[in-house]
């Protein structure tokens, strides 16, 4: 899902129209605050990504206000921010770079070079949510478990894991039944690629 963040409505509209020319979901705010409040109500992440095209100057809270506070929420990582300005300069685009956002455009800008970097944005939002569903799974497994998964990956059997860590190859299989659950996969093999 795109998210549009400018509070000029010809902006929001020329935008919402030229993601739907790519195929691509958008939803528009005039504000920093309106956007905060459809994130607080949002029911998660878009599983094909998210991204927000944020404009630098708004009136009450400005882009670059907003983008802080995504931040300080740990949002930017899984959410690529693109900014855009009318008033930009190269050392406000350096800055908003070195602090997470993924790209900076000025207005007027390329319609084909921004849509191209906002699927990029929307791509990077996708493997970033996979990869945190992941590590989440991961965070399930005892103790134990994340020993026996470190042996399976390893490419030894259940008799050699039992061997190695002193239980019985009843409780691997136990065990190695309770991690593939788990991580949501059916062989080694795998779970060898999800944690590749």
């Amino acid at each position: 899902m795109l998210h549009i963040v400018d509070d000029e409505e010809v902006i929001r509209d020329s935008l919402t129209w030229l993601a739907q020319s790519r195929a691509i979901s958008a939803t528009a705010y005039d504000s920093g605050a309106a956007f905060l409040a459809a994130l607080d109500n949002a029911a998660g992440f878009d599983p094909a990504g998210d991204c927000i095209l944020l404009d630098v100057r708004m009136p009450d809270m400005s882009g670059s206000s907003l983008f802080d506070t995504l931040a300080a929420r740990g949002l930017t990582r899984r959410i690529p921010v693109i900014f855009l300005t009318g008033h930009g300069d190269v050392p406000m685009a350096v800055d908003t770079l070195k602090r997470g956002a993924f790209d900076f455009f000025e207005k007027p800008f390329n319609d084909n070079k921004l849509m191209d970097r906002v699927e990029e944005a929307l791509a990077a939002s996708r493997e970033a949510g996979a990869s945190a569903q992941v590590h989440e799974r991961l965070a399930t497994l005892s103790a134990r478990e994340r020993e026996v998964l470190d042996l399976i990956l390893a490419g030894k059997m259940n008799k050699i894991i039992a061997d190695e860590l002193g239980i019985s190859m009843r409780t691997v299989e136990v065990h190695r039944a309770h991690i593939f659950d788990k991580m949501n996969v059916k062989t080694a093999v795998e779970l060898a690629r999800l944690l590749k």
